[in-house]
């Protein structure tokens, strides 16, 4: 960034303040000592690619919402769910990309709740998996029984 008085790049940061949506900071050129004012937008750091190719930001409060209402009245600690959305955050911003599809973090989620809670786990894959009558609720538990004898 350049000054808009002399053009100089040589310049210090005489305060900085959080705007909410971006950060203000007031500068001082070290050629001309003329003040300025610029503001930084903070950019998403990962964004979500959804089914039908729309791209919003990844949102640690929605994941958490969405799995809260699949272990509803289920014995699943809030920090056991903490404990899921950091993990699938851990895991899909190890991937070092800006995007990743929603299939993957939902996939995340599933591999976490079968470790967890079976129930959660249907009830998150009906509305993920967007399963439509017994069958397919049927085929998904038998999955995920497959899953979890593979494993022990």
């Amino acid at each position: 960034m350049n000054c808009p008085h002399c053009g100089h790049g040589n310049h210090k940061v005489i305060d900085t303040r959080d705007t909410g949506d971006a950060i203000r900071r007031r500068r001082e050129c070290q050629q001309c000592n003329q003040r300025f004012t610029s503001y930084e937008n903070v950019a998403p750091s990962l964004l979500v690619i959804k089914r039908d190719g729309r791209r919003e930001s990844f949102d640690r409060q929605k994941l958490m919402a969405g799995i809260r209402i699949a272990t509803v009245k289920r014995p699943i600690s809030t920090t056991t769910v903490e404990h899921i959305v950091q993990k699938v955050e851990e895991a899909v911003s190890g991937m070092g990309k800006a995007e990743v599809k929603s299939e993957i973090v939902g996939n995340l989620v599933l591999d976490q709740l079968a470790q967890v809670d079976q129930v959660a786990y249907v009830r998150f894959a009906s509305v993920y998996l967007d399963l439509n009558d017994a069958i397919e609720i049927r085929s998904e538990i038998d999955r995920l029984i497959g899953r979890q004898a593979g494993a022990g």
